[in-house]
């Protein structure tokens, strides 16, 4: 059996799914590894040597002979290796990485930090309104900000799909377990219907995992919740 050339390192996380739906999208053989936080596999010494900050995901590229890790840095790795979903106009791909930035600087934590002071802290003894408040509304901004971006336009950046809408998706289209509204933002809304309307994003959101309460607010599952608010306990100790 022939060897893949890209070994993929990731989680159900909104980041870990951002480089399976470039993969599938492109149509990219890869191996998958699921690092499990319970026992704290992105800790090990061994997975260390690939990605120092002990996150995920990380990527191996063998045909190159190194690692990758950080999202957005795979994302665009992966677009200039398969030369697809990146514009070869040094403009619109100007574009593309301000948008990819944007997601990573931005929406990411802001969005992050809302969902771990609500469904993380908060279950875990540390209840902070102000905190909760502070990232919802500022998540909710930046939302505004996108959706004002897609006023007349099908996609983040240039006049196509690129790395750009494959990273701002995960994180924006969880804003149910955000627990942030949409309501008054149509042209976000309308975005992600054409995302979510791609077989292959569909896809990619099974992989490794699927979670459906992450995207719809009809699937709030209370077992999940503590269930997960109990996989990363650890992280909101004093």
């Amino acid at each position: 059996m022939t060897r893949t050339d890209i070994h993929l390192y990731t989680a159900a996380t909104m980041n870990g799914y951002k480089p399976v739906i470039f993969l599938e999208e492109a149509g990219v053989p890869y191996d998958l590894t699921l690092v499990d936080f319970g026992r704290q596999e992105q800790k090990a010494p061994d997975y260390l040597k690939l990605n120092p900050n002990g996150k995920i995901p990380t990527i191996v590229d063998r045909a190159e002979g190194r690692a990758i890790f950080e999202s957005g840095a795979i994302l665009w790795h992966l677009a200039q290796k398969y030369g697809t979903f990146l514009p070869h106009d040094a403009v619109a791909r100007s574009e593309v990485m301000q948008w990819l930035f944007f997601q990573v600087g931005h929406v990411g934590p802001m969005m992050g930090q809302a969902m771990y002071f609500q469904r993380i802290a908060a279950p875990n003894g540390h209840d902070q309104p102000f905190s909760i408040k502070r990232y919802r509304d500022e998540s909710r901004r930046l939302l505004q900000v996108l959706d004002t971006r897609l006023r007349g336009r099908d996609w983040l950046a240039g006049d196509e799909y690129t790395i750009a809408d494959m990273a701002m998706y995960p994180w924006a289209r969880a804003y149910p377990w955000a627990r942030v509204q949409v309501d008054g933002l149509p042209h976000l809304q309308a975005w992600f219907d054409r995302i979510d309307a791609r077989p292959a994003v569909q896809k990619a959101l099974t992989i490794p995992t699927p979670q459906p309460q992450f995207w719809d607010a009809r699937a709030e599952d209370d077992s999940f919740a503590a269930e997960n608010a109990a996989r990363f306990a650890h992280d909101a100790r004093d």
